[in-house]
């Protein structure tokens, strides 16, 4: 998944010149904690609720310009999630200005983040079950989806993963329209290791 399929689109904006007062009135109204900075249509910069904090009372005599974050990080809109995730845990930063063309486009957040995760690994399905496969038994990943959906199941996503220790490798495969326990069955049928099923 792309930056472009998970970002808000068209962000709201401040210009430089303005107060904190606006960018706090705008950032309320959204619901939205940050706010990129914009001059004569180029980003220039990006405001946090927490920058606003820090200057709490003199709101309405102190210029965006003056405390925003200059040349921010940014990402454009063919950027892997993955890789806007790992420059926020790098940089600790909770969203990103995205650019094309060197013009904004959008903004990804932590949260746009979480959700495109969610809906990567098919967890947004609510009706859905993960099950966890011992990766070196068996099959592969591959064939144990295969045993799901020959179960009348929908395959919603997979994937792997390490153990915190790192010691054993996890298929997991998450699924709707199959009963847990005729799953679990049915790949220990075919000799598949099941660890956990959710």
């Amino acid at each position: 998944m792309l930056v472009c399929h998970c970002m808000t689109r068209n962000p709201v904006t401040v210009r430089p010149q303005d107060t904190l007062a606006i960018a706090q009135e705008k950032m309320t109204t959204g619901h939205f904690r940050r706010v990129p900075v914009v001059q004569d249509g180029v980003l220039i910069g990006i405001l946090t609720d927490r920058d606003i904090r820090r200057h709490t009372g003199v709101e309405e005599r102190t210029k965006v310009q003056a405390v925003m974050t200059e040349t921010p990080l940014t990402v454009s809109p063919l950027t892997p999630v993955e890789e806007a995730a790992r420059l926020m845990l790098t940089h600790r930063i909770s969203g990103l200005p995205v650019l094309e063309n060197s013009k904004l486009v959008g903004i990804i957040t932590t949260s746009d983040l979480l959700k495109a995760f969610l809906e990567l690994l098919g967890a947004s399905v609510s009706d859905s079950i993960r099950v966890n496969l011992l990766a070196n038994t068996a099959g592969s990943l591959t064939e144990a989806a295969q045993v799901l959906t020959n179960l009348g199941g929908e395959v919603l996503g997979v994937g792997t993963y390490r153990e915190p220790a790192g010691e054993q490798q996890v298929f997991f495969v998450r699924v709707r329209g199959v009963d847990a326990q005729a799953a679990s069955t049915a790949l220990q049928q075919k000799g598949y290791t099941v660890l956990h099923i959710h």
